[in-house]
């Protein structure tokens, strides 16, 4: 069931989102249809939909490791942003100049503007006891409201016509095409490198046992010398450092400028991808296809059936929904018939019989 409740929340929510588009008036098979369908089977297509998953799996990458660890970051999307805006920043500083590396230069600072970024709830929870859920959530707002006052003012390019955006990247300040003729740029195969990186740092090496330990079983991970306060630095370090660099990929590659635009929801989004794709980094390389579908699919829905813009959140939405939903299948069964009898224990079997018993999954009669 830990497989089966995924692909179970994705069928749902195609169920469900075709009969609530078909109360509103819209024609729901042909939305499910132009969303999810379609964009499979056009070629072109599928270059969006691996561009527009790359960030998803970057993010929801190092978000997972962070969730393993207990350690809930919800400012993916403020971090992402300021990953952003700190390579835009070293952009902004060489456009007059060339070399190749500028570009790796510009990652590294994206890198670090997110880290920097995931600093602050990572201090607040270590030092104050404050929960990192409300303040790296409330950091994204305050990273948004930063964008638009560097766009608006100090990065604004003065030949850009009075629109609030920056200059234009020159070509060594973006990201080069993997496949020459096509869309799918440099990002892709980074985004891949670090799944299958994470992967084999989470399942062999001590330093993912910490982290899972520590999400487990805190008693276990103090006896064991794993310290609570170097795992929340380390979970959201990792988590805002990726962000960041999928932040300054997303500039440096299909935007090719910091435009007021530039705050797409991945970060929210992304949430949905780590636990679509059960906190497994290779899991979460597909689930971001799925995500990155009502994107692309979203988007051409607009123009060929006139759904509205919103359509891709309310599918995301439902699928988050469903897949809390149905994740009960895994810690319970569903029977039809009475209930059993009970039996209680006598006190002398509670000792032996109470451990077994607790990892065994428990009934629901319907």
């Amino acid at each position: 069931m830990m497989l089966a409740a995924p692909v179970i929340a994705v069928g749902l929510t195609l169920v469900v989102g075709a009969i609530v588009f078909t109360l509103l008036g819209h024609n729901g098979l042909a939305a499910i249809y132009e969303i999810f369908i379609r964009p499979l089977f056009n070629p072109y297509r599928w270059q969006d939909l691996l561009v527009k998953a790359a960030p998803l799996a970057i993010i929801a990458v190092g978000l997972a490791i962070g969730f393993r660890a207990n350690v809930w970051n919800i400012g993916g999307e403020g971090q992402y942003i300021l990953g952003g805006l700190a390579g835009t920043g070293i952009a902004l500083l060489t456009l007059d100049m060339s070399g190749g590396w500028i570009l790796p230069v510009m990652l590294v600072c994206g890198i670090l503007g997110g880290m920097a970024w995931a600093a602050i709830p990572a201090a607040l929870k270590t030092t104050l006891g404050v929960n990192e859920i409300l303040s790296s959530l409330m950091l994204n707002y305050v990273a948004i409201q930063l964008l638009y006052y560097l766009m608006r003012g100090p990065w604004k390019d003065p030949m850009g016509f009075n629109f609030p955006q920056t200059a234009m990247f020159s070509a060594d300040q973006t990201l080069p095409y993997a496949i020459p003729g096509t869309l799918i740029h440099l990002g892709i195969p980074i985004a891949i490198a670090i799944a299958l990186t994470a992967f084999g740092v989470m399942t062999r090496t001590i330093t993912g046992f910490q982290v899972r330990v520590v999400g487990l079983a805190p008693k276990a991970a103090a006896y064991g010398g794993f310290g609570a306060a170097s795992t929340v630095w380390l979970a959201l370090m990792v988590g805002g450092g990726l962000a960041g660099l999928a932040g300054i990929l997303e500039a440096a590659g299909p935007f090719g400028q910091m435009v007021p635009q530039f705050p797409t929801g991945y970060g929210y989004t992304a949430i949905i991808v780590a636990f679509l794709g059960r906190l497994n980094p290779l899991g979460i390389l597909a689930a971001a296809l799925v995500l990155a579908l009502t994107y692309v699919g979203g988007e051409s829905a607009q123009t060929t059936i006139g759904l509205p813009s919103a359509a891709a959140g309310v599918f995301q939405a439902m699928m988050l929904f469903f897949l809390l939903a149905t994740d009960i299948l895994v810690r319970y069964r569903i029977v039809s018939g009475s209930p059993a009898t009970a039996r209680t224990a006598p006190a002398s079997e509670t000792g032996t019989a109470g451990s077994s018993e607790a990892a065994k999954p428990k009934t629901v009669t319907a």
